[in-house]
């Protein structure tokens, strides 16, 4: 069976969907990429969390066909093709209907670099793709203009869309992000809410990627 570590990673950050609250049900999902091979390892469509496994995510080329796997993999499987083969940094990729993130998404609007971790994940404002199909192609072209090089997105009326170097570092943006949409939307039920000066977003930025954590010496 091919990617074995990866797959385990992948199964793993699906699981973390439905235990942040950033899911209901079988939806949402995350993949991962093996670039040297042009193969994705991505989620199963329609199978519960708790039933998925490592050896039932399904591996598909850069064109979403299936490579390896009995099931059908998700219906999101072209959005995920497309933003791999036009963002060469992405190594995983997580979409959920978090219900903070999406209601932004429903109204169009983007989510502000207002909170720090925002600022410190993503250095920018989230912008809010136009509406498009869901699950096709055109979705992933949409992402991949209103994105640019940043690391999460809005589509109009269905939900975000986070990246990262993997597939765990995707979902931890999608949770991080969920909160800080959670945390904005209350404080625009009693005031409005100003983004960080671009230079601060920019400085948190540099910040957190450069001292946050344990780095090696």
């Amino acid at each position: 069976m091919l990617y074995g570590e990866l797959r385990r990673e992948v199964c793993a950050a699906n699981q973390e969907l439905p235990r942040n609250g950033l899911v209901v049900w079988t939806g949402g999902n995350v993949s991962g990429i093996v670039r040297s091979a042009g193969h994705v390892v991505i989620k199963p469509s329609g199978v519960l969390f708790d039933q998925l496994s490592p050896e039932n995510m399904v591996v598909v080329d850069l064109e979403g066909e299936v490579v390896e796997g009995d099931l059908k993999p998700s219906v999101d499987v072209a959005i995920h093709a497309y933003v791999y083969r036009h963002r060469p940094d992405v190594g995983g990729i997580c979409h959920t209907h978090a219900p903070y993130s999406t209601s932004f998404a429903l109204l169009g609007q983007p989510i502000p670099a207002a909170l720090t971790p925002i600022a410190h994940l993503l250095g920018r404002d989230v912008p809010c793709t136009g509406y498009v199909r869901p699950a096709s192609v055109e979705t992933g072209k949409a992402i991949v203009e209103t994105i640019g090089d940043g690391m999460a997105v809005l589509v109009h009326r269905h939900g975000p869309f986070t990246m990262g170097a993997t597939p765990t570092d995707a979902v931890k943006v999608a949770a991080y992000l969920e909160e800080a949409a959670r945390t904005t939307h209350y404080a625009m039920l009693r005031g409005a809410v100003t983004a960080l000066p671009a230079e601060e977003v920019e400085r948190s930025y540099r910040f957190y990627h450069a001292e946050y954590g344990q780095k090696k010496r």
